[in-house]
């Protein structure tokens, strides 16, 4: 199963890459899927690619439940 954690789009290059953050882990990214894709948008990314936009109430929803899950298995841990 895999995860796709919304992560803001903070920079783009002349070569059809971007640069991403989530909590400060910033990675490159390919944008070839999403060529639309702006700086300040929150995007999907998936084994290195940009797979879909959201918009930003939708980013916000997703990092809520994956900050719970997070949480909530941090509770585990400490049992």
């Amino acid at each position: 199963m895999c995860l796709a954690v919304p992560m803001k789009l903070i920079e783009i290059t002349s070569q059809g890459t971007g640069k991403v953050d989530s909590g400060g882990v910033k990675t490159d990214v390919s944008l070839m899927m999403i060529p639309h894709a702006r700086v300040g948008d929150y995007i999907i990314i998936h084994a290195g690619f940009g797979i879909e936009v959201l918009d930003a109430a939708e980013a916000e929803i997703r990092l809520d439940l994956f900050r719970e899950l997070a949480a909530v298995t941090a509770g585990l841990e400490e049992s």
